[in-house]
């Protein structure tokens, strides 16, 4: 389980999930296109969903597990890629395109209200 870190939250993915996302937020972000990201928080942590606005004004870092890089799927970053220029901005999908979970932490000094 890989993680990304952006502005004070801190979201758990899956490292094949998270190099999906990677490839397609640093595209945008390149191209200085800001856009919400929103993924489905876990039963575990309280359900629900949770949505960031990211822009390239803020340090964004990526972490993962393991110190491979996944085999990409371009079907799957140009879905990912589709959805974040949507109005809905980025859904966090699987391959399969069902909604992936996220477990989201806010960091100290942060504030979720």
């Amino acid at each position: 389980m890989g993680y990304m870190l952006y502005d004070q939250v801190r979201i758990e993915f899956p490292d094949r999930e998270l190099a999906h996302l990677q490839v397609v937020i640093l595209s945008k972000l390149r191209r200085h296109e800001s856009f919400a990201m929103s993924w489905r928080e876990p039963a575990a942590t309280g359900g629900g969903r949770s949505t960031i606005w990211l822009d390239s004004a803020h340090a964004l870092y990526f972490r993962f597990d393991g110190s491979r890089w996944p085999e990409l799927s371009h079907e799957w970053v140009e879905r990912l890629r589709v959805s974040a220029s949507s109005p809905t901005g980025l859904l966090v999908t699987d391959e399969d395109g069902d909604l992936v979970s996220g477990t989201s932490v806010l960091l100290r000094g942060a504030s979720g209200r």
